[in-house]
């Protein structure tokens, strides 16, 4: 606990509270079957919140079944460590529990009879969310949907993990209530989620009555569990502190007691200033287009053939996020809509809607929430196709998605699963913002949910400007004191009445200025070892974007890269559950400024000392495997195993950083490639000014630099959207 978090050796498919401790007990599967077959139950009320949730469980819903893939994965036969990979994705998902069982005849609703052949089921739990308190207005908003809520979390969860075993090549379709061919109560006694109270319904040890259920059917065999014992309970004291290294007691009852529409991180504690810690010059920075985007520019060949045709399956290139891609990507065309005509007088006082916002965004799975009002320049200029877009809302709301600790610890951050970890982190943000634009626009307001997918707006300005981070050595990318760079953003715009957030500062410039241990750890040096310089209006660590999209989008020995967010220091665990070193660490980071210069230089010695960033092995739980052809097979060319290098040149002279300005950007709505020359980039570089330099510019009235200006549209071409 001094140096490590006490989940550490906990395995990921052991999930966030230890049923693992509970007795089970066999002869409950007969008397299970005994029982007489439920009743379907009643529809919830009908509130707006439950019509949007059903919007999108209706979208979910279209990927219970699928094709498998042609052929059988050539993955393991071993019966546990599928189920631990199962168990595991949907723990990683966010499942409050889940458990593996066989399916007796009599679990088919028709008649007893298997209409699949499937032998196994998977069943998910997901409880309700947060409680928001009765002078809340989002209470109201949220009396009656609840279950539908948690419904539509255990659907994405089953839909993803069903595409997943499917992409294994074996057939599996995703249940829930409501359009289910098994009894699902029965199958979650089975598999040992909930078990039966005295009055016959069901309830969990932990979560009690109120929470979800979802399966996936399957043929794939799997290890299973046994149902949980009548009597079965844990002692009061080991659940306190955290049995088997389950989040403990202590932990759950901090996070309950704190107010709703407050993150179970303690951002108050925060100081907040006026200005966001990284410079802005806002009349010179450059609207962009989406066009200029290098994943976007990769799928034009602008980053030459190779890549253009790897950012076409990058997404897709591991099994899990295979079958979690359709389900994202069935979100897009529903971010917009009309709004309802509707009396929206109710939503008058602002400090109201901001807490109702944020409480409503915990409740649905947010983990930090802040809100802004949206500049000018945090405004896409044209869509990837060359339409022009135009600022249509004052405010966001922001939002991020922490991307999972654990798994983010048994990772190398660019092998198999790094991929899916941004996948899942855009797929729960864009479920979250989209439910609340649906909301909204039944109200009568506007909005629109903006997300990895489909965005308007440039995300990295809005986290600054709504509090949740500062801008890092890792460049194009905020840290958060309570999770560092461990997520991902989603942006809901409306012009619904809110009380902007105010920037904070906790230190960052002064850390990452000391801090070296991300450029050091980048596989392709895409990150400066050098100072903050002035690139397009903003002071930032400027990193080598080309090479940094280049490796993500054709890393052969993985999915994708996240090298600099496993191995920052400040990723780590801040709760009641966390080392100690590290909580005591970032109390006196977030508090006691005048420690700094002592501090700093000691907690990135001591983190590379106990090899915080090397990989926890305890916390794999999926395979390796990759999609090739639509086949899942052991990846041709290996696997990224990094630990940390500790003898990596740290000059930057061997990779200096490419510089790729607005003036070189393409067209807004050029269709043909403009290949990009790194050579020249790096060239470039005699263009930027140090930050120095462009303060006594703008002092003595200089001109904004030519190279801000970004080209205008060509002749009239034919559209392309993005892929």
């Amino acid at each position: 606990m001094l140096l490590r978090d006490s989940g550490c050796r906990r395995p990921v498919q052991l999930g966030p509270y230890p049923l693992e401790a509970l007795k089970r007990d066999s002869s409950l599967i007969e008397l299970e079957r005994a029982r007489p077959a439920p009743t379907e139950a009643e529809a919830p009320v009908a509130t707006p919140l439950t019509g949007a949730a059903r919007h999108y469980a209706k979208l979910f819903s279209a990927f219970a079944e699928g094709e498998c893939a042609s052929q059988e994965a050539q993955g393991s036969e071993d019966l546990e460590l599928r189920a631990g990979e199962a168990k595991g994705a949907a723990y990683y998902l966010d499942a409050s529990h889940a458990g593996i069982c066989k399916i007796p005849h009599w679990a088919w609703r028709k008649d007893g009879v298997n209409p699949t052949g499937h032998s196994h089921a998977v069943v998910i739990l997901v409880a309700h969310g947060r409680e928001v308190e009765p002078d809340n207005p989002a209470h109201q908003w949220l009396r009656g949907s609840e279950q539908e809520i948690a419904r539509l979390r255990a659907l994405e969860i089953a839909a993803c993990i069903a595409g997943h075993i499917r992409a294994l090549g074996h057939s599996a379709q995703a249940h829930c209530s409501g359009r289910s061919s098994v009894a699902l109560e029965s199958l979650a006694v089975l598999a040992g989620v909930a078990r039966r109270s005295a009055a016959g319904g069901l309830a969990s040890p932990f979560v009690g009555e109120g929470f979800a259920l979802a399966t996936v059917t399957t043929g794939y065999a799997l290890a299973v569990d046994l149902p949980l014992a009548a009597n079965a309970k844990i002692n009061s004291l080991r659940y306190w502190w955290g049995a088997n290294g389950a989040v403990s007691g202590r932990e759950r009852r901090r996070c309950a007691k704190r107010r709703s529409d407050l993150s179970r991180y303690p951002m108050e504690w925060v100081r907040r200033v006026d200005r966001p810690t990284t410079l802005i010059f806002e009349d010179e920075v450059p609207k962009v287009p989406q066009r200029a985007n290098f994943f976007v520019r990769a799928r034009h060949g602008d980053l030459g053939p190779k890549a253009q045709r790897e950012v076409k399956r990058f997404a897709y290139k591991h099994p899990l996020t295979y079958g979690m891609m359709p389900v994202l990507r069935s979100m897009i065309p529903h971010q917009d809509g009309p709004v309802a005509q509707a009396d929206n007088g109710a939503f008058a006082d602002a400090e109201a809607n901001t807490r109702a916002l944020k409480s409503l965004s915990y409740h649905l799975g947010a983990d930090l929430t802040g809100v802004c009002e949206v500049p000018e320049y945090a405004w896409y200029s044209h869509r990837a196709d060359g339409e022009p877009i135009a600022k249509r809302h004052r405010y966001a709301v922001v939002m991020l998605i922490d991307q999972g600790y654990d798994t983010m610890e048994g990772a190398s951050g660019d092998d198999w699963i790094s991929g899916c970890q941004s996948m899942r982190g855009y797929l729960r943000g864009a479920e979250i913002a989209g439910v609340m634009a649906e909301f909204l626009r039944s109200q009568g307001v506007s909005a629109r949910s903006q997300t990895n997918a489909d965005s308007e707006v440039l995300h990295i300005p809005l986290i600054l400007l709504a509090g949740l981070g500062e801008l890092s050595r890792i460049g194009e990318l905020a840290l958060n004191p309570f999770v560092g760079p461990r997520f991902k953003s989603v942006v809901l715009t409306t012009d619904l009445p809110l009380v902007p957030d105010k920037p904070i500062d906790f230190g960052l410039q002064y850390f990452c200025s000391r801090c070296l241990k991300c450029a050091r750890e980048c596989p392709v040096s895409a990150i400066p070892f050098g100072g903050k310089v002035v690139f397009n209006g903003y002071e930032i660590w400027k990193p080598d974007v080309e090479r940094c999209a280049r490796y993500r989008i054709t890393n052969q020995k993985g999915s994708a890269c996240g090298r600099c967010m496993k191995t920052c220091p400040l990723n780590k665990v801040v709760s009641a559950d966390g080392a100690l070193v590290h909580r005591v660490g970032t109390w006196l980071g977030v508090h006691a400024f005048w420690l700094k210069p002592l501090l700093v230089p000691l907690a990135v010695y001591l983190d590379d000392l106990f090899r915080f960033g090397w990989r926890n092995t305890v916390k794999r739980w999926w395979q390796d495997l990759e999609m090739v052809d639509g086949v899942a097979v052991k990846p041709p060319a290996g696997v990224n195993e990094r630990d940390l290098d500790f003898t990596a040149d740290t000059t930057g002279r061997k990779s200096p950083v490419g510089y790729y300005h607005a003036a070189d950007m393409p067209a807004p709505n050029a269709v043909q490639a403009k290949p990009v020359n790194h050579r020249a980039a790096v060239e470039r570089a005699k263009l930027i000014e140090t930050v120095d330099v462009a303060v006594a510019r703008r002092a003595r009235g200089g001109e904004k630099p030519a190279h801000y200006v970004p080209p205008a549209h060509t002749a009239p071409q034919e559209a392309v959207a993005a892929d």
